[in-house]
């Protein structure tokens, strides 16, 4: 099985990157946090890999951090989560967060997460909560910055982000007007995290 990556980036989006490692092209779905933790298109990267083998494909999924992979492979073991809710709920909150809900059973957040009803929240807290006590959720990856005109490439990342947790383009629209009628931040998670917020 494919554990680990190391190559040239030819694509990257919001969820998902191609990474090229000896001269194959890998097609990776990433949460969020690892697109922001991820250098330019064309600068070399290196992923943590879970490789998920069904009957009709193979998928991978890749993660910046050892914590982040960590957190995945635990949420896919909860009964009703498979791998790309579990790639949903890792967007939905940054990791050391997403792990200090689960331990505190916050299921108010958890169920802000698109996709993570309130008997999928309780699922999640229920068999994990004492499963993530040994997960170290320190060292939280730095966002990438991205500046430009509207809809700027930071912008575009956020509503293909928003719209790959299943909101639609109009609503993702509304939600980014929302957030810069009050002042825009500079970098994808924070424009993302609000952006989320003000869907709901």
């Amino acid at each position: 099985m494919i554990a680990h990556l190391r190559g040239t980036i030819l694509e990257k989006h919001p969820n998902q990157i191609i990474l090229e490692a000896g001269g194959v092209g890998y097609d990776i779905q990433i949460p969020i946090s690892t697109f922001t933790a991820l250098p330019d298109q064309g600068a070399t990267a290196a992923l943590r890999i879970y490789t998920h083998v069904r009957e009709d494909a193979l998928l991978l999924f890749g993660f910046a951090t050892p914590e982040e992979k960590a957190v995945f492979e635990r949420l896919i073991s909860v009964s009703g989560i498979g791998p790309k809710l579990a790639i949903t709920v890792l967007s939905g909150l940054p990791t050391p967060e997403l792990i200090a809900a689960i331990r505190s059973s916050d299921l108010g957040r958890l169920v802000r997460i698109p996709g993570v009803g309130k008997k999928t929240a309780e699922r999640i807290v229920l068999e994990l909560k004492d499963k993530l006590m040994s997960v170290d959720a320190a060292g939280k990856p730095t966002p990438a910055m991205e500046t430009g005109p509207a809809y700027s490439m930071l912008e575009r990342d956020v509503l293909s982000a928003l719209q790959n947790l299943g909101c639609s383009r109009p609503a993702a629209e509304e939600a980014l007007r929302k957030v810069q009628e009050k002042g825009t931040p500079a970098e994808f998670e924070p424009l993302f995290r609000a952006a989320l917020a003000a869907v709901r």
